[in-house]
């Protein structure tokens, strides 16, 4: 387990960069804009599903393998970027609204989707490389630790991007009938898919 103080300073960190928008905010808050909180907090529970896919390959060391490998970095990062695309695009083709009756097997399918964006997105595993280990006692376990912080940063995560939804879903109600809804979902993906692309593989320590 990380000492009180370094863990103490870790939930500081993590919330400070947590708050700040990033891939995983946006994907969240286009969600909320597009259709609504619940779609916002299916998301949100989707992404943190993917952190938690994230924090467990970097508990058992798969994901610096990703990391360490060229072409498995490349693989993850554009496989991520064109599902975002992908995903963009048929938000800007779509012109119809989503069913009532169709809004259960809907949630699942944005659930799922955030799973596999945050799952597929290599800006997660760097974040989690880049601030878990100044807060590991290499002394102690490691991956006893590495678990301790990633189950947090992952609950500061829900509660962040919780509240993101929220706001942002409250702003969807007021664009419910306007078109401008599908066109900012579908530029938010389309731009964050560019934006995963364009993430740069650390250099060799």
């Amino acid at each position: 387990m990380p000492s009180p103080t370094a863990y103490g300073l870790f939930a500081l960190a993590a919330l400070t960069l947590l708050i700040l928008p990033g891939p995983a905010v946006l994907y969240i808050v286009s969600r909320s804009v597009d259709q609504g909180r619940a779609a916002g907090f299916a998301s949100v529970l989707g992404v943190t599903t993917g952190t938690l896919i994230q924090i467990g390959a970097a508990t058992i060391g798969l994901s610096s393998l990703v990391l360490e490998s060229a072409l498995a970095f490349d693989i993850v990062k554009y496989v991520g970027a064109a599902y975002l695309v992908v995903l963009g695009i048929q938000r800007l083709r779509d012109r119809g609204e989503v069913q009532v009756d169709r809004e259960p097997r809907t949630l699942r399918r944005l659930y799922t989707q955030g799973v596999v964006v945050n799952t597929l997105n290599p800006k997660t595993a760097l974040f989690i490389f880049a601030l878990l280990p100044q807060f590991v006692d290499p002394a102690n376990r490691v991956w006893p630790q590495v678990l301790v912080l990633g189950l947090t940063l992952c609950a500061l995560g829900l509660l962040s991007d919780g509240a993101y939804a929220l706001v942002a879903g409250a702003i969807a109600d007021r664009l419910r009938r306007s078109r401008a809804q599908r066109w900012i979902g579908g530029t938010v993906l389309i731009g964050l898919g560019i934006a995963a692309a364009a993430v740069s593989r650390p250099t060799s320590r």
